[in-house]
């Protein structure tokens, strides 16, 4: 099956094409030039470089959140349009679950953090086991403060990524010499693990009513929080 991964959680926006062996192909900017609005771009540059044409895409991804509430909005709004164009089916996965599969393999904690606001940051809990990655806590905003107590009750290595990393590194540094932190490049969620997971879950049968998909928040936007 191949799939399409739409990204735009964050400040860094993706695309992807994945198909049961491998990574066909990913377009990844993380600067001002390509915000979410502009994804339908990506799009086109991806499948003009690759020479897929979008009749041959079987399935569509996209990440819910928790992120940006703009970027997460293009983003959802997109796949939704093309996969209620097209008829092809599409699947929502958490950015906090794309994210952690930036470290496959590690040994330890996996924590992903992405910034909120209030000096907060959006996050879980995942380990690697059994060639898979498992979620060990719910999706949560919580003050790096706080994250940090709780991570110190864990008696093993903490895996740090995500652009909440260095906003708050004096927090998770205080799990002494138990805190990690992942590359800059590895830091960021991808499109690429978002079809990945994303075809999993089609590959399920397990995909969603386009009509009732919503970005997972974790909490109301503030204009809608405020009444307006």
């Amino acid at each position: 099956m191949l799939v399409l991964g739409l990204d735009t959680s964050t400040a860094a926006a993706s695309v992807a094409l994945v198909n049961e062996a491998r990574l066909v192909a990913e377009v990844f900017f993380n600067t001002e030039r390509y915000p979410s609005r502009q994804i339908l771009s990506l799009i086109s540059l991806l499948l003009k470089q690759t020479g897929v044409e979008f009749e041959e895409i079987e399935g569509i991804a996209v990440a819910l959140g928790p992120g940006s509430f703009t970027g997460l909005r293009v983003g959802i709004a997109i796949a939704k349009a093309l996969a209620h164009a097209s008829g092809k089916p599409l699947a929502g996965v958490p950015t906090l679950d794309g994210l952690a599969l930036n470290a496959a393999g590690t040994k330890g904690l996996i924590c992903p953090v992405v910034v909120a606001r209030r000096e907060e940051v959006y996050t879980a809990l995942y380990r690697w086991q059994e060639g898979r990655i498992c979620r060990l806590t719910p999706y949560q905003v919580v003050t790096p403060a706080s994250w940090a107590g709780y991570l110190a009750s864990y008696n093993e290595p903490v895996y740090f990524l995500g652009d909440g990393v260095q906003p708050f590194k004096g927090s998770w540094e205080s799990l002494k010499g138990r805190a990690f932190f992942l590359p800059p490049e590895n830091s960021f969620p991808r499109a690429a693990h978002i079809a990945r997971l994303g075809r999993e879950r089609l590959a399920r049968g397990e995909g969603d009513d386009l009509f009732q998909l919503k970005p997972l928040y974790l909490r109301p936007p503030a204009a809608i929080s405020k009444g307006l």
